[in-house]
């Protein structure tokens, strides 16, 4: 929930390679066995779907965060929510320059947010309004920092457009009845204008004092009453009274309307506001600092918490937020850079952050989810950096038809294994479709064992490893040969490049 205006600049030289990340992004999932039964090898070993995992139970959440793979980038501005049929869903900021159609995107996951795939966008393209309401000059290139809530069976999704550099910005609001595109009652309806600056009459004894109208946050107090946190930049973080069921500001709300952070330093970095409520109190999550420069991005999550949804907040030390307070929760760690642009949905914190680790578009933006500690009432998130080193390679065993394949690996986060194939003797690898759950064994062991149908006779040799991911990095195993059904063995294939 950024400005994303740094970003939308760098981002623009990238517009061809994010064509490549979503090249299989509107492919079908092939379909699944059913329970207990191996999928033919065209199932399992299909390259062009979507990754998806066995249905297991999930043992508790890692240490150090959840290991997300799939697709998980571009991710900017993350908004969190979990379906009551289990479904994550993340809802970001739009491809720059209008690139498919410019407007929010969608991701979900089907095992406790762990694997994700890209499910499209919100709409095919910006609505028309939004051009008139900024036809004085530059359109907006894309739609920014969406947060999404439900009431009363209803999903609202928040997002916003703005022009760069400027505080000439809107949030909007879109609603619909279920996140699920495939329901026959999916519609994204617009409901237009929600707020817009620069807003005015804000405070009587300084008329200038204004809001940059993007990243909405939304909270309901304990009885219910909701509002929306909003800012970036400029003075600040506001808090401004909405209700239900529109979704938008009260009647004369500039007057009711609460300034609950401001830095009062040149530039006044904060923004991407978001309020959850713990254990009697409210806790106000901003983002310091500056996103968008890649290795050079000095972003971080800070919190302050109070006992009134209106304030103040106080960071641990007692410091309001409205003067400067604010205490760092998550910082750049390892490979996680510039981490921000934060949702908090029940216990989890989404976020972006520029990837280190990533080889082919280095510091893309990327999706990540950590599970709040509360420690002495407060958030914290473990920043531990271990990168994954396989400690057992792979064993591979046959059952009948089927072989089995297991492999184990240290790492904090704990390490996901993506399991590959290849069948050129280890000069291309295709990813499984059917990934197992990787299973926390002991406090630092994760293990992952695929199943495959056993290799039949006259079939090419087929190569099997596990790469291991965290957020920090991967490790790939040694590749084995997929065994027969006749023999049982494990064949030793050539060492993964």
């Amino acid at each position: 929930m950024t400005t994303s205006r740094s970003w939308a600049i760098r981002a623009a030289g990238l517009a061809a390679a994010l064509g490549i990340a979503f090249s299989t992004a509107a492919l079908p999932t092939a379909a699944s066995p059913q329970p207990g039964a191996v999928a033919p090898v065209s199932a399992v070993l299909d390259a062009k779907a979507p990754l998806s995992r066995d249905a297991e139970p999930r043992l508790a959440d890692f240490p150090g965060g959840k290991t997300v793979v799939g697709q998980t980038s571009p991710v900017h501005d993350p908004a969190l929510i979990i379906a009551d049929d289990g479904t994550w869903y993340v809802y970001s900021t739009g491809l720059v320059n209008r690139e498919n159609g410019g407007t929010i995107q969608m991701w979900s996951s089907h095992d406790q947010g762990t694997t994700w795939e890209y499910s499209g966008t919100v709409w095919d393209r910006i609505p028309a309004w939004i051009d008139e309401h900024f036809s004085d000059g530059e359109l907006p290139g894309n739609l920014w920092a969406p947060e999404i809530t439900e009431h009363d069976g209803t999903y609202y999704l928040y997002y916003s457009a703005s022009r760069f550099g400027g505080n000439k910005s809107l949030t909007a609001l879109a609603t619909n009845t279920t996140l699920d595109p495939a329901d026959p009652d999916y519609q994204w309806v617009d409901q237009g204008m929600v707020v817009s600056s620069p807003a005015t009459d804000l405070d009587p004894n300084n008329p200038g004092k204004t809001f940059n109208a993007i990243d909405a946050g939304i909270i309901e107090d304990a009885d219910g009453t909701p509002y929306m946190a909003i800012g970036s930049f400029w003075y600040g973080i506001f808090l401004v009274p909405i209700e239900w069921p529109s979704g938008k500001p009260v009647a004369d709300w500039q007057s009711k309307t609460v300034n609950i952070a401001d830095r009062f330093m040149p530039g006044n970095p904060v923004e991407a506001p978001y309020i959850t409520r713990h254990d009697g109190y409210y806790y106000l999550f901003v983002s310091f600092d500056s996103c968008c420069r890649g290795a050079d991005s000095t972003y971080k999550v800070t919190v302050g918490r109070s006992t009134s949804v209106k304030g103040p907040y106080l960071d641990k030390n007692g410091r309001d937020m409205f003067g400067g307070g604010g205490s760092v929760v998550l910082d750049s760690h390892g490979a996680v850079t510039g981490p921000g642009g934060q949702s908090v949905f029940g216990d989890y914190l989404a976020f972006h952050y520029y990837d280190g680790s990533n080889q082919d578009i280095p510091y893309f933006p990327t999706l990540g989810i950590q599970k709040v500690q509360w420690v002495d009432g407060w958030p914290a998130f473990d920043q531990t950096v271990e990168l994954p080193s396989v400690t057992k390679q792979p064993k591979a065993r046959t059952a009948g038809s089927t072989a089995s394949i297991t492999a184990t690996a240290v790492g904090t986060p704990g390490p996901v294994a993506v399991w590959e194939t290849s069948s050129d003797g280890g000069a291309s690898w295709q990813k499984a479709i059917r990934q197992p759950v990787t299973k926390r064994t002991d406090e630092r062991t994760y293990t992952s064992a695929l199943e495959l149908p056993a290799s039949t006779p006259g079939q090419p040799n087929l190569l099997v490893r596990a790469v291991f991911h965290n957020a920090h990095g991967k490790a790939a195993t040694d590749a084995v040969v997929l065994p027969a059904p006749e023999t049982g063995s494990s064949g030793k294939g050539q060492p993964s490049p």
